[in-house]
């Protein structure tokens, strides 16, 4: 992902934000990156003189130092901005790094004090954010969304947002601890020339999601596949799908650690659907065992229909996409269209690539300057252009000839309306989120190996261990 992210988001998308190659640590490594505090603090850059120019006062003279995760997303749109961060301070020294085990490649520098300026933390090893922000390992970055824009000195950042960016990064005060740069959509993406061969079109129910399941499997084609290995990429779309036959309100429960909230009748029923796609057979063979390459690769070879993701999927999958695909991403269907709470077309859309300025950075006014020219409609059609996903920046697509998926996001974006939810979990608790939910019950649930109540009370116990133990900072909806 870029999030992940594809998404992101990657995701996660985190990606967010949630592209990576390994599982993510447990939260006790994940606090012992956060935990120090330490290190020289007068080394910091001096602030420079704060002009029109420059309004966050940036040393014109102090280098900088980023670290891009190198997921779905790649790097080089970081490295474009670099650019112009440096046409802008011709005597400052841009430092580039890129890796995809953030977590262990920072966790040294953050126990040293020595942390780099800005970080794109996203990917399978992304540091935990509630423990950074809990830590207080983080700084505030409202002096950027409080600057004026790149484009309209009279917009402060902040006001060019796409809605809900500002508020992602965000935890319990009114500390913006965290930029989401991509926007990335979420949801069941599939091949609209696939669907036509098949002489059908995207299932706006369960009942024809099944039956269209069941017509492909006599062609021998699998009805959906996924990231085996990461199975925390299945919520992309049963998120969603909870949310749609129960309401937001499930969702913000079980983001508040409340007791049973993962009982609720819209999660069993939710469980028990994507069930009935293993125990039908309509999951590709093998799945259980596929990396997010390699269950895409297998997708846009027309071996299944179906794969959950994030919209970061259109570029990290590029290079095996056919010509004529037509890539879209698809709603969750209505299990029943009657009793749902929220209409077809709900989905889940939120900031993905989650960029953080270190507490202890050396020039945190050069990190947030460089997130500022970022946020700008120059970087922002770039990163679109190049990556085939939004940025947080709200608009920035004019003039631009939008790829398949990324005109498909739009459209999805365009019928759900206020009908956008936004599961916080995946950043208030990474490790319960990915590790826990995603690869020990959701992902044994769906390879057979678990039944939907037995999953549910796995995650429920995980849940509440995580809400006991006081170790973990908490977070709730207001």
């Amino acid at each position: 992902m870029g999030s992940t992210s594809e998404f992101g988001r990657r995701d996660l998308i985190k990606r967010a934000v949630a592209v990576g190659l390994i599982a993510v640590p447990s939260v006790s490594v994940l606090t012992a990156c956060a935990s120090g505090d330490s290190g020289d603090k007068s080394d910091k850059a001096d602030k420079g003189q704060k002009t029109g120019k420059n309004p966050l006062a940036v040393n014109e003279t102090a280098a900088l130092d980023v670290v891009i995760f190198d997921g779905g997303f790649g790097q080089q749109y970081a490295k474009d901005a670099e650019a112009a961060y440096q046409s802008a301070f011709p005597k400052a020294r841009v430092k580039h790094g890129a890796t995809q085990e953030i977590q262990t490649q920072l966790q040294p520098r953050f126990n040293g004090g020595t942390p780099p300026d800005l970080i794109d933390n996203s990917g399978a090893k992304q540091m935990d954010m509630g423990t950074l922000v809990g830590k207080k390992q983080l700084t505030d970055l409202n002096a950027l969304l409080d600057a004026p824009s790149i484009d309209d000195p009279a917009k402060k950042v902040r006001d060019t947002l796409r809605p809900g960016v500002v508020e992602m990064g965000r935890f319990d005060g009114e500390e913006t601890w965290i930029l989401y740069y991509a926007y990335t959509v979420y949801g069941v993406w599939y091949s609209r020339t696939a669907l036509e061969k098949l002489d059908a079109r995207y299932p706006e129910t369960w009942d024809e999601m099944l039956a269209l399941c069941e017509k492909a499997k006599k062609k021998g084609i699998a009805g959906w596949t996924y990231p085996g290995k990461y199975p925390y990429y299945l919520p992309f779309s049963l998120y969603p799908f909870i949310a749609k036959i129960g309401g937001r309100e499930v969702l913000d429960r079980i983001d508040n650690l409340e007791p049973n909230a993962w009982k609720d009748p819209a999660v069993k029923a939710a469980f028990e659907a994507y069930y009935e796609l293993y125990k039908k057979g309509y999951i590709l063979r093998g799945t259980p065992g596929l990396t997010h390459i390699e269950s895409q690769t297998a997708w846009n070879q027309g071996k299944a229909l179906f794969i959950p993701n994030g919209s970061w999927v259109e570029n990290e999958s590029k290079k095996t996409t056919p010509a004529d695909f037509k890539l879209a991403v698809g709603a969750p269907s209505s299990l029943d269209a009657k009793t749902d709470k929220l209409p077809f077309g709900t989905i889940w859309a939120s900031g993905g690539e989650p960029f953080i300025v270190p507490k202890n950075a050396k020039n945190p006014q050069g990190g947030m300057e460089l997130l500022r020219i970022m946020l700008g409609k120059k970087s922002s059609q770039n990163f679109i252009k190049q990556v085939s996903s939004l940025t947080s920046l709200n608009g920035g697509t004019e003039g631009l000839t939008l790829p398949p998926g990324l005109a498909s996001s739009q459209e999805a974006l365009t019928k759900a309306g206020r009908n956008v939810v936004n599961p916080r979990i995946q950043d208030w608790y990474v490790a319960l989120q990915k590790e826990k939910i995603g690869v020990a019950a959701i992902g044994e649930m769906m390879a057979g190996r678990m039944t939907p109540d037995e999953a549910i009370a796995k995650i429920q116990k995980f849940s509440d261990e995580t809400r006991e133990d006081s170790s973990v900072k908490k977070y709730k909806h207001k």
